[in-house]
């Protein structure tokens, strides 16, 4: 395939600095990675605290973020087998890994201390052609829908990851917060996929309409619930089995101590800044609730993630904008304005 030297992207120089669309050289693959034509390209909460700097991890700089690219292989380096020329591929969170310290040996390669990030790291996916470790990359079948399956290579392969972290069995009550924007709409269909029941925790009537048609069988507004334990525990007859926590906000954590089921499961996903999880020991040690944190999937989570993309159980409610539209886009994320998730076109 004919690559280009020279591409279009959204690069800052420094932290909460000009996001700065503008043409920068194609990058060359190392022995293990592979090149990929993105084509689309998700946009999640961590891309904006990348941009902003403001989590207790540095970020290169300057930095191409993103890391929910689907695209096209374009050329692989030397040591690549695993893919070939032409095949669909996504760029994820975890973008590399050592493969042999005691967490990439049990599964569990995002806590790997040499882990390399896309979009944080390394330079990821708001770029047309962008390299991943072949190791970690994810394969999508041929044909697949790009768009469509972007989000779900961070968003869907973590609430997924979320939901088996809970050990939520079939038939019992998930709450989920958050459950109207990007990752609380995929994990409102891989929990009810799973066979498990869905509240809905979230503002608005657009994300309760989307919460609804999701199949989530309840949904509590916070800023019109008077009393949103009450009301939660009403819903799901007792409290929720488990509770998955989308939302970006230390006070959505604290009151779950409250309205979770005795013995019940808090997984804990968003992340805020300089937020802390405050639980009341008494009541947490009577009801032996379990607070649980969740960061990614594996390349197991990735795979059983996206069979359940292919086989049309879950489908993401996106937006599609240009790649110069990301400013735009962060602007309302941090207004907490989107519902489902906004998705770059940079095949244009």
């Amino acid at each position: 395939m004919s690559i280009p030297k020279i591409q279009k992207a959204i690069v800052f120089d420094k932290n909460g600095g000009e996001l700065q669309y503008k043409e920068i050289p194609v990058p060359q693959p190392e022995p293990n990675e592979i090149l990929i034509n993105v084509k689309y390209s998700g946009v999640c909460h961590t891309d904006l605290h990348a941009w902003k700097g403001d989590w207790p991890l540095a970020t290169k700089l300057p930095l191409v973020g993103g890391h929910e690219g689907a695209g096209v292989v374009v050329a692989k380096g030397a040591n690549v087998t695993n893919f070939e020329i032409g095949d669909y591929a996504g760029i994820k969170w975890l973008n590399a890994s050592c493969l042999h310290c005691e967490f990439c040996l049990k599964g569990a390669e995002s806590n790997c201390k040499e882990a390399v990030l896309s979009g944080y790291t390394h330079d990821g996916s708001f770029q047309q052609y962008a390299t991943a470790n072949a190791i970690h990359a994810a394969k999508i079948k041929p044909h697949a829908d790009l768009a469509q399956i972007a989000p779900i290579l961070c968003a869907g392969i973590t609430v997924y990851k979320a939901l088996k972290t809970s050990e939520a069995k079939p038939g019992e009550w998930v709450a989920i917060t958050g459950a109207g924007g990007g990752l609380g709409s995929l994990a409102i269909q891989y929990a009810r996929a799973m066979g498990l029941r869905v509240i809905g925790i979230d503002a608005g009537e657009p994300k309760k309409k989307l919460v609804g048609e999701l199949g989530a069988e309840g949904f509590v507004d916070f800023t019109k619930s008077a009393d949103l334990v009450k009301d939660v525990v009403t819903a799901t007859n007792g409290g929720p089995h488990a509770v998955i926590h989308c939302a970006v906000a230390e006070k959505a954590v604290t009151q779950s101590t409250e309205y979770v089921r005795s013995t019940g499961t808090i997984v804990l996903v968003g992340l805020p800044h300089d937020a802390y999880v405050k639980s009341e020991i008494f009541s947490h040690v009577v009801k032996s609730i379990n607070i649980k944190g969740s960061y990614v999937g594996s390349r197991l989570d990735t795979a059983e993630a996206i069979d359940f993309f292919e086989r049309g159980l879950v489908k993401s409610n996106i937006k599609i904008v240009g790649l110069s539209d990301l400013p735009k886009v962060y602007q309302l994320m941090e207004k907490g304005e989107i519902v489902g998730r906004y998705v770059l076109d940079l095949s244009k």
